[in-house]
């Protein structure tokens, strides 16, 4: 995106001061309230972690393993905590090791300003060493970047960074920095970013679109909402439950909405999508107003667009209007901030209840119980079950913890087992789906919210490909707890070979390490279950454990996630088994 005329607070610096580009950097990360930074320093950012060891008492650096990892604990940091999370990587290798984390904050909205160095402004395009155009890189999976080549542009484009990455839809933002900005002077003033002539984070909210919408509401006679992760991004969860329950709808969620209304309210329906509930799923194609509220209809979730919800009328509440009519038609946009849509459409809703039509949803759930969680969830198998061990921990937090899940069949059985009672509590890959997410995003969720348990549910392909995070887990001495559900196989992709080609297991068969011996490795407590007699007591003894806690659970090797909709298949031709 462009960003044009920007106009700013009035000073937050009351005195000017002389100071070095790279301490400039520091100040302005002050000046923005940020209190924790993960990196990973390099020559051509050099100068500001020189800078940064004079200031370790007011920023606390992360130093993790990997930049990846960083930009990971970053998004975990900031999903969990509502705030702007920073990654810092120095040039080339760096800056280039950050874009997967990147790319999933990018597609999952999530908040985060990277800094990276680079080298002097005049080696630009003689491809120096380590020299990468991270900025060309980037510009596709950023919502904003900018290189800085001159000192004295460093407190603007920083204040325009932070404005950027968390206003309206947030999402990440790089600046590169090259060295010789880092060592001049500047004199130092700053002031907070309120505005960008060429940016509008907030559309002005139409009150019209929401008597519209709300008088088909209040007509309809199968209403269903689906709310996804931007209920969460606007803080408008205690208005979605007002709504749905002044409403009487049922309503479904998408994987990020996940934990935005507890699990056990008794109008939460469960998840929609590939591998979500068998009720909300067919019911979307039998409604006649479909709600979406904060959500983007991704293909995982409308499966078939042809034959995606064509019997109803479609109401969209978005802050974003690029999601306006990009996959699924809204019959009634309503563009704005959820929490200002919500607060309005709230007081135009007429009491109801639609007993009759929640019921088919028990219905269709009691059929999904029998066809699928009773064998879940089954004691009597052989093998441990995924959603056996998820009941456990649901047991043993009582639904109060923050789960971090990877990206897999374990991802799958976690969101749709996991018990949530609180808000930000389901931390996973969306739209990326990001393999080594869990590992390090934990490390930055626990650190967000130290007085909050943090599990992290991770399958043995992802945990391989961020592992040496271990080590930041040991330095920093984070007391994250990680459960690795092992079925030797990359268990996603085995299943789609089970049941689509012929049983060919091409390169998903894990031959896996001793983690129990590379956890002790690292000094994190360790323990491994291979029978469900076990079970129970080794996620008792993790969950009481005041640090850090590594448990292996060996479960069924070729266990599948149902129900699931093969892909070009509409929701309503979701397979049970």
């Amino acid at each position: 995106m462009q960003v044009k005329t920007a106009s700013f607070e009035k000073v937050s610096t009351k005195n000017t001061l002389t100071v070095s580009g790279a301490e400039a950097v520091i100040k302005c990360l002050l000046e923005e309230g940020v209190e924790t930074i993960y990196g990973y320093p390099g020559g051509a950012i050099m100068p500001v972690y020189d800078e940064l060891y004079k200031y370790q008492k007011e920023i606390h650096h992360v130093l993790t393993r990997h930049e990846q990892g960083a930009t990971h604990a970053a998004q975990g940091y900031a999903r969990v905590s509502g705030k702007v999370g920073v990654a810092v990587a120095t040039s080339g290798p760096g800056a280039t090791n950050l874009v997967t984390g990147i790319a999933d904050a990018q597609i999952d909205s999530t908040p985060m300003v990277c800094i990276t160095g680079q080298v002097g402004s005049h080696l630009l395009g003689s491809d120096a060493f380590q020299e990468t155009d991270i900025v060309g890189i980037s510009t596709p999976i950023t919502k904003w970047n900018y290189q800085i080549t001159k000192a004295e542009e460093i407190p603007e484009v920083m204040a325009k960074a932070f404005y950027i990455a968390k206003s309206g839809r947030p999402g990440p933002v790089l600046i590169d920095i090259t060295k010789d900005a880092q060592f001049a002077s500047l004199e130092f003033s700053y002031k907070k970013c309120s505005g960008i002539r060429s940016y509008k984070p907030y559309p002005e909210l139409n009150l019209l679109e929401v008597q519209r919408a709300a008088e088909v509401i209040n007509k309809a006679k199968k209403p269903m909402i689906v709310w996804g992760q931007g209920v969460i991004l606007g803080g408008a969860e205690d208005l979605l439950k007002q709504v749905v329950e002044k409403a009487g709808i049922p309503a479904a969620w998408t994987i990020l909405g996940l934990s935005a209304l507890p699990t056990d309210h008794p109008l939460n329906v469960g998840m929609v999508g590939m591998h979500g509930n068998y009720g909300p799923n067919m019911l979307t194609n039998e409604c006649d107003v479909l709600i979406a509220i904060g959500m983007r209809f991704d293909d995982r979730v409308t499966g078939n667009l042809e034959k995606y919800a064509k019997q109803a009328k479609v109401i969209h509440f978005e802050i974003d209007p690029a999601e306006i009519n990009k996959n699924v038609k809204a019959d009634f946009p309503v563009l704005g901030d959820v929490k200002e849509s919500l607060k309005a459409l709230l007081e135009l809703l007429e009491p109801n209840s639609h007993k009759e039509w929640h019921q088919e949803f028990k219905d269709m759930y009691k059929t999904e119980y029998e066809k699928v969680i009773k064998g879940n969830l089954d004691v009597t198998k052989k093998d441990l079950g995924m959603a056996e061990v998820i009941q456990e921990i649901n047991i043993q937090s009582k639904g109060d913890a923050i789960i971090v899940s990877d990206v897999g069949q374990h991802q799958m059985a976690a969101c749709r087992y996991t018990k949530f009672n609180q808000t930000r509590s389901n931390v996973t890959s969306g739209g990326l789906g990001t393999m080594g997410f869990a590992l390090p995003a934990a490390i930055g969720a626990k650190m967000a919210k130290p007085e909050r348990d943090v599990v992290a549910v991770i399958g043995d392909g992802g945990y391989q490909m961020t592992i040496q995070e271990l080590g930041t887990i040991f330095q920093t001495k984070v007391p994250v707890k990680i459960v690795l559900l092992n079925n030797g196989f990359l268990g996603m992709v085995r299943q789609w070979q089970q049941l689509f080609f012929d049983k060919r297991y091409a390169s998903t068969t894990m031959i896996n390490p001793d983690f129990i011996t590379i956890a002790k490795g690292y000094h994190i407590q360790a323990k491994q279950v291979t029978e469900r007699s076990q079970l129970e007591a080794a996620v008792k003894e993790m969950m009481e454990s005041k640090e850090a806690y590594f448990l292996e659970v060996k479960v069924e090797q070729e266990e599948n996630v149902f129900p699931m909709i093969p892909t070009g298949a509409a929701v309503s031709e979701i397979l049970l088994e």
